[in-house]
Formats: C-alpha cells, sequence, structure tokens
C-alpha cells in the first residue's frame, strides 16, 4: 500500500538529546512518511552537524552562540540555514516550516519554544 500524502515536516528541538536522537531514528527509518526541516541543539554542536548533514534540514539552532561560526563553517556548502542563541530558537518555532514539533529539550529552557 502506498502512502499518497506527502511526508509530514518534522522540527525537532533537541535533536542531540535520548529523545531527539530516538525520533531521528524514527524518522530515519520512514523516510517516505517524515522530513526533517528544523534540528537544534544547546551545545552538541558535533551531533548537530552530523544530523544535518545526513537529515538536511533547512533550519538548523545551535542554542550556544559561540558554537555558532564551527557549525555555520561545517554547514555551509549544505544549503541549511543556520542561527544561534534562545531567542533564535523562539524566531524559529514561531515560522510556519513545520507540521509537527518535537519539544525535547529539558526542563525550563524548553518551554519558552514550545508557547
Amino acid at each position: 500500500m502506498s502512502n499518497s500524502h506527502p511526508p509530514k515536516r518534522i522540527a525537532i528541538f533537541g535533536s542531540t538529546g535520548s529523545i531527539g536522537t530516538q525520533a531521528l531514528d524514527v524518522i530515519g527509518a520512514n523516510p517516505e512518511s517524515f522530513s526533517v526541516e528544523v534540528l537544534t541543539a544547546h551545545s552538541n554542536e558535533e551531533l548537530l552537524i552530523k544530523q544535518a548533514i545526513h537529515f538536511k534540514p533547512n533550519i538548523v539552532v545551535i542554542g550556544d552562540e559561540k558554537k555558532y561560526p564551527k557549525v555555520k563553517e561545517e554547514l555551509s556548502s549544505h544549503n541549511i540555514k543556520v542561527f544561534a542563541g534562545e531567542s533564535a530558537l523562539e524566531e524559529v518555532a514561531a515560522m510556519d516550516v513545520y507540521d509537527l514539533m518535537l519539544a525535547a529539550i529539558v526542563g525550563y529552557a524548553g518551554l519558552k519554544p514550545t508557547l
């Protein structure tokens, strides 16, 4: 049975944590059903870069602004928009670029982007 619906566009806020990585495993196993549009991480730039290269989202946000230059440089040839900081999380969360958001940011830090 074929899926006649377009893939659901997914935003994962907290993609490098346990919940985020498990969600990406599911998405990776079901590419006909899901496409990754947004990935965010607080400080694990190495894993965020690997995830972005693999899943090819349109937008990546690194919370730790000191790590922005490295993420920006590593993804510069991949046609991915890179943003940094807490305000960027809120701005990207408000964009109409995804169908479903997975809020996998722990504690109070995850509250603002989801509101």
